[in-house]
């Protein structure tokens, strides 16, 4: 008897260990992919302005080209960081915490496209600011629709965090829902981005970020060259996932 009672104790017990331990380790998975998430938000909401940054690069063949790249500019946090060194980084380690924590990926990349989207979005309300407001109310409502993707991609992400089965029944139907935001946002996106990029726009952005073309300096290249490569937009690297991710 005290045998068997001290087997069936001690199996007992290693159970009850192990499911305590798995369940910490979880909490801690869990609590790191809020973690970076945060620092993600946080990078987004602390865009400050834009200045002359690098040499405008023109997008490759099924490539992507953000907006500051097609134009030579960058986007500084407080204190003059660069916002989109900080974002990649965050997103780096956001996507090693995400999958150590058994998210799924389509959950994962569309939660981090949503900031993407967000942080793009801050990046043209600035440079509407910078000229003047040529965008007019358009970008609030960009804005807008920016943060309510934001939120949906988020709360799936939250969802599937903590609700790991109950998620996977829905999965599909709110993917389908998110596709439907995103394609949206992406036409506001495009159509704000096509105002900006007008060569009257341009030249008066240019005149106010660098009014000595000292850019050129910068940039390493003559100003016979022109003033920046023309922006193109290509496949979302988050949001609008690889077919083999989303499809």
């Amino acid at each position: 008897m005290e045998l068997t009672y001290s087997t069936v104790g001690g199996i007992v017990g290693a159970t009850a260990t192990g499911y305590l331990t798995r369940q910490h380790e979880r909490r801690q998975l869990r609590a790191g992919v809020m973690q970076r998430l945060q620092t993600i938000a946080a990078i987004t909401a602390g865009v400050r302005d834009i200045e002359i940054g690098w040499a405008p690069v023109r997008r490759a063949a099924g490539g992507r080209s953000h907006l500051t790249s097609g134009l030579g500019l960058r986007a500084t946090l407080e204190g003059g960081a660069d916002a989109e060194d900080a974002l990649h980084e965050a997103f780096a380690g956001y996507e090693v915490a995400a999958l150590a924590a058994g998210v799924p990926r389509r959950v994962m990349d569309f939660a981090a496209g949503s900031h993407e989207r967000a942080f793009e979005c801050e990046v043209i309300r600035i440079i509407d600011r910078r000229v003047g407001g040529v965008l007019g109310e358009s970008v609030d409502v960009l804005m807008r629709a920016a943060e309510e993707y934001q939120r949906a991609a988020t709360g799936l992400l939250l969802h599937a965090l903590w609700r790991p089965w109950r998620a996977r029944l829905r999965l599909r139907a709110r993917i389908r829902v998110l596709r439907t935001e995103v394609a949206a946002l992406h036409d506001l996106q495009e159509a704000a981005r096509t105002r900006l990029v007008e060569t009257e726009t341009i030249t008066l952005l240019f005149a106010r970020l660098d009014p000595e073309q000292r850019r050129w300096e910068t940039w390493k290249i003559p100003p016979a060259a022109g003033t920046a490569a023309p922006y193109a937009s290509g496949t979302e690297p988050y949001a609008q996932a690889p077919p083999t991710a989303d499809d």
